[in-house]
Parts: structure tokens; sequence; C-alpha cells
């Protein structure tokens, strides 16, 4: 890229910069992002975009999950995986494996990634403070919670200090008993709670198609509406309803935007932040 390309690309992002100084983007990056891909380095690449959105007065919040990792440590340790309508059954001993995994191992990662560029990361989890208080969803599910309540205090105070929360999803209920939480699910609710301007999911999709085996079909803009159809008449199914079930419900609550994008691809939150063209799909609450 030449000087003048460089400039052009700072001129453009200008306006960007200068909408959402001062705002609360909460970004849930997940596992299969995490994985990234053999062309780079994923995780070093959403670091600097983190550092890069914070530098220039955004404040981001970092929610993250870690689904592939704990499949790879009960494989390991010889814990079978169970499913039940998308989420993981979790009994005793996986609920040790997933806080072992998210608080211990993952979320150390992250944090250690971002503060390679600056010490502005601070490690979290929903149990701190009770951040993330529970209850169960569903004795099948043995350890698994739906969100009660969202305490932001905490992530507030951090914010207001300058840094950026890296927030694990694991929650406990009103006796402290941990629970595992739905990912996706845990960062709509703590963006509705912190009123935030945006809340962005990276993923290993592109974005919501029209139709699943057509990449031209992508959704670059969409509404809650037109989403809630797409369920309905099954365009959007499996895996994909709880994410977008968290985007319909985070707008819903305040939040004036929702994005699916692709982890995988280099820099994707500044593209789709300062461009003009962004990528991914964007959902409001517009008509």
């Amino acid at each position: 890229m030449t000087a003048i390309n460089t400039a052009e690309v700072l001129v453009e992002a200008l306006p960007y910069i200068r909408r959402f100084a001062g705002r609360t983007v909460v970004v849930k990056y997940g596992g299969n992002a995490l994985a990234g891909t053999s062309e780079h380095d994923a995780l070093a690449l959403f670091a600097e975009d983190i550092v890069l959105m914070h530098t220039v007065g955004i404040r981001p919040v970092v929610v993250h999950g870690g689904g592939p990792q704990i499949n790879e440590m009960l494989t390991r340790l010889n814990i079978e995986s169970k499913f039940s309508n998308g989420l993981r059954v979790t009994d005793a001993a996986t609920m040790q494996v997933v806080r072992m995994v998210l608080n211990g191992e993952v979320n150390p990662q992250i944090v250690s990634a971002i503060n390679v560029h600056g010490n502005v990361a601070v490690g979290l989890s929903g149990e701190d403070g009770r951040l993330l208080q529970v209850r169960p969803r569903d004795a099948e599910l043995g350890f698994v919670g739906d969100i009660e309540r969202v305490r932001p205090q905490v992530i507030e105070s951090l914010l207001d200090d300058g840094m950026v929360p890296v927030i694990s999803t694991v929650g406990v209920d009103t006796n402290g008993q941990p629970y595992n939480i739905n990912a996706d699910t845990a960062a709509g609710a703590i963006a509705e709670a912190l009123a935030a301007e945006k809340i962005i999911y990276l993923t290993d999709i592109a974005g919501l198609r029209r139709d699943i085996n057509d990449a031209g079909s992508l959704i670059q803009r969409t509404t809650v509406n037109e989403l809630q159809t797409l369920i309905e008449d099954g365009t959007i199914a499996g895996g994909m309803i709880p994410k977008v079930e968290s985007c319909m419900q985070a707008v819903r609550g305040g939040v004036k935007s929702a994005h699916i994008l692709d982890g995988r691809i280099a820099h994707v939150l500044l593209l789709e932040l300062f461009t003009d063209h962004g990528v991914g799909t964007m959902i409001t609450g517009g008509q």
C-alpha cells in the first residue's frame, strides 16, 4: 500500500471514528473464530483490532466462548460430549472442564494477546461479583443456566478506567454454584445491560444467507422482524438460531445494531466498523 492509499483509508475511517468514540461495543469472540486459519494468526489480528478500537476512543468489551477448546479437552479426558438442541449437556465433571478451559485457558490467552499491544485487558468470569447470575434451564441439561440478571457495574468501572474487559461465560446461581451459559446469549445480555452501541458476533461464517448453500445470497442488512420471519419459515435453523435470537433480543433491548461477521477474516472488525461497505450481516430494529 502506498502512502496515498494509507491516507485514503484513514480519511474513510475518520467519520466512523468520530461517530463511535465514547460508545461501548460488545464483541463476542467465538471459539471457532479463535481457532483461526492456516493463513494467519486470527487471535493476534483480533487483538490488534481491539487495541486500535480502544486507542481511538471506542469502549470495547470482549465476551468469549470456547466450544472447540472444551470439546478437545473433554476428548483428552475421555469424557463424552453430549448436546441437546444445540446446548452442551453439562454434568459436574463437564462443568469442571468448562471452567478450567474458559477461565483458565481461553480467557488468559485472549487477555495476553491484547496486552501485547498495551496493558489494557482485564480477564473476568461471569462468576466474578456475580456478574452473570443464572437459574437452571432444564434438569436434563445439568449445569446449564439461563441469565437471570447481569450486574454491569464491574464492567462499567473497568471501562471508565480505560480498560478492556474480557469476559468468560461461566455464571453462578444464588448459591454460588457455577453454570455453563450459551456464550451468544450471554454476550447479548451483557450488551443490553450496558446499553451498547453495537454487539458484534465473530464466528466461522460470513454472515446470514437466504440460501445456506449459496454464498451469493448473503444478507448484508436486515431487521428484527425479517429475522423472525426467516426463523419461522426455516431459512435460519439449527445452531444459528441461538445466535440470531440473541441478536434480536439485544436490539429489542436497546442495542442499536447487531452484526454477524467471519472472525477468520483478517481485521474483520476494522472492515465492519471503519469502512463504507462493511462486511457480514447487520441487524437493526427498523422496519
